[in-house]
């Protein structure tokens, strides 16, 4: 082996060390203890796949035990129980200890089993006493809760025990405050009914978010998983080296596509960034990529994995039940700006290509053009488009014919398909990994899809599941959904191997053992990836427990609101600063929980009171947006860290020119803020398609100007003209707004008269006034309801309010409870005090010209840049 190989083989094992260190686990004990800890690995995997089945429900009518039944209802503790286990033994508190487990780390989990399965023995006592703690309970509590803090300090580190201290802190200590008294109408909580409310309840540890750990998740990181055992990862690599290798700065471009499929499988950026990485980064640095910018590539595109539908990062399933919206409607919102965003960094990518004049690898074969590689991709949608439809509509004429048992014959045709597509593999040479520091050559495409392209048959299942619903066909959960896939997935990781040995003629004895080696290195795989999730999960219910106990989100929100002067975007700025700096600390679903219950509502009610009614998905979407970008900012950015260490490069400057690359991701969330076209909020599909054009065409621009160069080097002025073309571009509203009246104002009875003249469901908006609910201080809103054409009643009563004309004032009662405004206004205005709560004033949309007509000014700008540069470009721009 040369110093070369040595060093790199080195790097590697730093990259790998970072990632058990932050994500798996770093303890690699030997014997029994290695072989218990696998077991454990491998029966929580297998109990998640149990209680997502039909199975206990069939073994408890078959047997007559409940029991079989109850592990489900009790899945939650269960859940908590292995991570907590798991958290203790993969991750050692001394670095001596990384090859055995030590006495007390034992101790720890007999506490940490029996915190949580006492919830499970003594459930029906627990439910006969609510609110009415034993002493036990008060010290089982206290157990559970501290075990659970040592198990997130071991696996997370000290930032979220410390934030989730403070909140305990403010539990029993922040009611001696006059003004949090005030503020909250909180005066102090004991020890029992805190500690009650952490741990023997559902409003604490046991909340919505260790939920959704417990029955989706696990699912999707146990999914991909198995399918990266199995092959399919490195089948992602290879593909985008097929495709993109042999363009200028082929090996960056490729490390940004295998990056966005692999994000499919991943939910972590910094496994991500090793596993692509390992592969993409020293072929970048071969063809002349600084060991900074290759290493940089590969983090910006590897957090971007997590914003790409339709398996995004773990916050996106606790998104689903914080906004309550179906998960298709989270994927749906969040679809453009993740590919807009991704297409972007492939153009920095291009660019840094023309600055440094690189080239691409050599390829074997024919080599790809651009609009070729283009045509590739709409003809594979066009294709999954077709076979998609075709499926359905067999299903939909077979359905009433065969009594609804065609499901059987969907799985028979999928089946079919799999052999099919085995057996061709078959004729090709298997997808090896390969040595990334041999002589780069970009692999043919066509033997490289086709031997790998069974592997996409799960990844169709999870997607049919999750988008397809039709008169005869019903939408699955995301769980149910996660849960078939792994399934198919699973049948696919055992059997591939032996098929294809078995189409070549080869003996099958080996390839059968492989293959169900791959499958439990899957189970062991998806646990250890959960672990610091399930554990997560459990300590932000600690945080969303206290919100509930004492209102401490107030206080926080109030302070933050104070800072900002009740300025939107100064919010909006703080938020994100918040989200950056928790995030150095925190993982990305920690920091998504902890923010969006501190401070969405915040952001609803500034944005109300400055006239903008803010979509709540889209709120949630910037939290989230900014909670990955944690993770590629410095000093910390563990990804950068383990981008650095596979390149040999600075961390700090790997970092810095990562967080350069991503500017664009973190100004997407500003962007669909104020304009929510690019979430496909009512957009119908033609105008959809101007949209991502548009916002596409904005988005390089904004890339151009950030880097300076378009079709040659830039000028300052030339860049800040681009960054002006984009904005427009972005925001042509804004550009309408400067020189029309966006609303009609109408005020007293005449307003009445004003929404029943609207069209049925035209949007109206209601500026609400009145004493503030805590303070009793002035107060305004904005909020929106559909009209009922000639019926200003009924649109009201729609939404449960009711205004009685009173001289020329529209006094509003308050809303009714149950229905749209209730939380929103009752909790807000005081509709008791003297002064009524009224509606000021109607806003009635004006007939304006269309907002595009902005975008022929912005091409005519765009033009004169592009006649300006091309005389000074020296090479090809695209």
């Amino acid at each position: 082996m040369t110093d070369k190989d040595t060093h790199q083989s080195a790097a590697h094992d730093a990259a790998y060390d970072i990632v058990a260190e932050a994500d798996t686990g770093a303890r690699d004990p030997g014997g029994w203890q290695a072989r218990l800890f696998l077991g454990i690995c491998i029966t929580w995997s297998v109990f998640q796949l149990y209680i997502a089945s039909r199975v206990p429900g069939m073994l408890a009518q078959f047997t007559g035990m409940s029991f079989f039944a109850l592990l489900v209802t009790q899945a939650r503790f269960i859940h908590l129980a292995f991570a907590l286990t798991l958290a203790t033994l993969a991750f050692p508190l001394r670095k001596s200890d990384h090859d055995r487990i030590p006495w007390y780390d034992w101790l720890l989990v007999a506490l940490g089993l029996i915190a949580t399965l006492y919830l499970v023995v003594f459930r029906l006592d627990i439910a006969d006493r609510p609110g009415l703690w034993s002493p036990t309970d008060v010290a089982i509590s206290a157990m559970g809760v501290v075990v659970l803090m040592i198990a997130v300090y071991r696996s997370l580190g000290l930032p979220l025990v410390v934030i989730a201290s403070v909140f305990v802190a403010f539990t029993f200590f922040g009611g001696y405050s006059q003004w949090v008294r005030e503020l909250t109408n909180y005066g102090g909580s004991s020890v029992s009914k805190a500690l009650g409310h952490y741990w023997m309840q559902t409003e604490g540890v046991f909340g919505v978010a260790l939920g959704v750990s417990t029955t989706m998740i696990f699912l999707f990181v146990l999914f991909g998983a198995v399918l990266d055992r199995a092959g399919g990862g490195n089948w992602f690599i290879k593909v985008a080296i097929a495709l993109l290798g042999a363009l200028r700065g082929g090996p960056a471009k490729a490390a940004v596509l295998s990056s966005m499929m692999t994000g499919l499988i991943s939910g972590s950026s910094i496994a991500n960034t090793v596993t692509t990485g390992t592969f993409t980064i020293p072929l970048m640095k071969r063809i002349g990529f600084p060991a900074n910018k290759a290493g940089a590539v590969e983090v910006a595109s590897s957090v971007n994995g997590q914003i790409t539908p339709p398996v995004m990062g773990a916050a996106a399933f606790l998104m689903v039940e914080y906004v309550n919206i179906p998960y298709i409607d989270v994927v749906k919102h969040a679809f453009l700006p993740a590919i807009i965003s991704y297409i972007a960094l492939l153009y920095i990518v291009h660019l840094e290509s023309l600055k440094l004049g690189l080239q691409g690898l050599e390829k074997q074969g024919r080599k790809l053009g651009v609009l070729l590689i283009a045509l590739l991709f709409l003809t594979g949608f066009l294709g999954l488009g077709v076979i998609t439809y075709a499926v359905i509509l067999l299903r939909s004429l077979l359905d009433p014919v065969m009594a609804g048992t065609s499901l059987y014959l969907s799985v028979g045709i999928l089946g079919v398909a799999y052999l099919a597509l085995v057996y061709v593999a078959a004729k090709y040479p298997d997808i090896e990994v390969d040595d990334p520091e041999k002589a780069p050559v970009a692999p043919r495409l066509t033997p490289t899809m086709i031997g790998g392209s069974y592997y996409a048959l799960p990844i169709f299942v999870l997607v049919w599941n999750l988008m397809v619903d039709t008169a005869t066909l019903d939408r699955l959960s995301p769980a149910l959904s996660a849960f078939w896939a792994t399934i198919a997935m699973i049948f696919i990781a055992v059997t591939h191997r032996p098929l294809k040995a078995f189409f070549r003629g080869e003996a099958i004895g080996n390839e059968v053992i492989e293959g169900f080696g791959d499958f439990v290195q899957g189970l062991i795989a998806g646990a250890r990836n959960m672990t610091s999730i399930g554990v997560a999960t459990g300590a932000v219910g600690i945080i969303v427990g206290t919100i509930s106990l004492t209102g401490a989100h107030q206080v926080i929100g109030q302070v933050i609101e104070v800072i900002s002067g009740g300025n939107l975007m100064i919010l909006l700025i703080l938020v994100a600063v918040l989200s950056l700096i928790l995030g150095m600390g925190l993982p990305t679903t920690a920091n998504y929980i902890v923010v969006s219950q501190l401070m969405v509502p915040v952001i609803l009610t500034v944005g109300a009171q400055s006239g903008l009614v803010v979509e709540l998905i889209a709120v949630h979407l910037f939290v989230f947006y900014f909670g990955i970008m944690a993770d590629v900012t410095p000093p910390v950015g563990l990804a950068s860290f383990a981008a650095a260490a596979i390149s040999r490069g600075d961390p700090l400057g790997t970092g810095l020119t990562a967080f350069f690359y991503s500017i664009r991701t973190a100004l997407l969330p500003f962007l669909f803020i104020f304009n929510t076209d690019l979430l496909l909020i009512n957009v119908g599909p033609l105008k959809a398609v101007l949209v991502f054009c548009v916002s596409l065409l904005a988005m390089l621009l904004f890339a151009a100007a950030t880097q300076g160069y378009f079709f040659a080097k830039s000028r300052v002025w030339e860049s800040v003209v681009l960054l002006f073309i984009a904005f427009m571009l972005f925001r042509p509203g804004y550009f309408l707004d400067q020189v029309t009246e966006k609303y009609s104002h109408v005020a007293g009875e005449a307003a009445v008269s004003a929404m029943a003249e609207q069209e049925d469901g035209a949007f109206i908006r209601l500026v609400v006034e009145g004493p503030d609910y805590d303070t009793s201080d002035p107060r305004s809103s904005t909020i929106v309801i559909p009209a009922v054409s000639g019926d200003a009643d009924a649109a009201l009563q729609a939404q449960g309010l009711e205004i009685l004309p009173e001289g020329d004032q529209l006094v509003l009662e308050e809303p009714f409870f149950g229905t749209p405004f209730f939380e929103e206004l009752a909790n807000q205005y005081d509709f008791y005090g003297d002064t009524p709560v009224v509606i000021s004033e109607v806003q009635i949309e004006n007939d304006r010209m269309p907002k595009e007509i902005f975008f022929f000014p912005a091409l005519l700008l765009l033009a004169g840049i592009v006649l300006i540069q091309r005389p000074r470009a020296t090479q090809p721009a695209f």
